[in-house]
């Protein structure tokens, strides 16, 4: 067990940085950075990012200095690798965490600004006039969560979420008006069968869409999954829904309004 760092040369923000990874586990790797002062925002999903004035400090604190080509293979064979895409920022990462699954799996959230995975099967959309916020009880889902559902054969995501909003809240939107906030991504390992989801990677995509004022919501004849549909602060919100992985996707969007 161990934790690495490379020399100090990559670019960013006028600076150069290192990186610090573990090669055994995320925990080990968080305990260290609280030991050695490294702020839990410079973590990027695998690593902490490190800038070049702290770089003695931290091998003085016992991380094992390497080259970047090295630390690159020892994260990939620790399996602890986040796969994201430029622009993206991960939130998350969790063992066995949606119940809806029903079986093994892995769950990472991932804030983005970008379209979601072509291969996104379903999608959520926080639908919000700025301080409150639509949450929907669904048969299927347990507690309360944005609208959402499974794409339909032949559907884009877009259109998916614009149809199941209009399903499950009776709001009618422009599949143009969806703001990617990020997706989960649900990794079934090889072997496992965890029906109806795939072997490797799904994708849970998540849009926000701003609405002028609060329209009644309520779910269209046809949909009997939906219990009822509300409009309620997000500090009700947290109350319901705070505990849930997807929830930081939430706290991120919010982050973004007010910067």
């Amino acid at each position: 067990m161990a934790i690495w760092i490379d020399v100090p040369t990559w670019p960013a923000h006028g600076r150069l940085w290192s990186h610090v990874i573990s090669d055994t586990s995320l925990t080990e790797l968080h305990a260290f950075a609280d030991r050695a002062g490294i702020p839990r925002r410079s973590f990027e999903g695998d690593h902490y990012d490190v800038p070049a004035e702290r770089h003695t400090d931290v091998v003085a604190a016992g991380a094992v200095l390497t080259h970047g080509t090295d630390l690159a293979r020892r994260l990939r064979d620790s399996g602890l690798r986040f796969r994201k895409r430029k622009g993206e920022r991960p939130l998350g990462r969790y063992a066995d965490a949606l119940v809806a699954v029903g079986g093994p799996h892995r769950l990472d959230v991932i804030a983005s600004p970008l379209e979601p995975p072509a291969r996104s099967g379903a999608s959520v959309v926080l639908i919000t006039d700025g301080g409150h916020i639509v949450l929907v009880r669904n048969l299927t889902r347990p507690g309360w969560a944005p609208p959402g559902g499974k794409r339909e054969e032949g559907e884009s995501v877009r259109v998916a979420a614009v149809r199941e909003i209009a399903e499950e809240t009776g709001l009618r939107l422009d599949q143009a008006a969806l703001i990617p906030v990020g997706y989960e991504r649900i990794t079934i390992a090889p072997g496992q069968q965890v029906p109806p989801w795939d072997e490797g990677d799904n994708h849970i995509a998540v849009f926000a869409a701003h609405v002028a004022q609060r329209p009644p919501v309520c779910a269209q004849d046809g949909d009997d999954d939906v219990v009822e549909a509300q409009w309620v602060t997000w500090e009700e919100a947290k109350v319901r829904c705070g505990d849930q992985p997807w929830w930081s996707l939430v706290e991120h969007f919010l982050g973004s309004l007010t910067r």
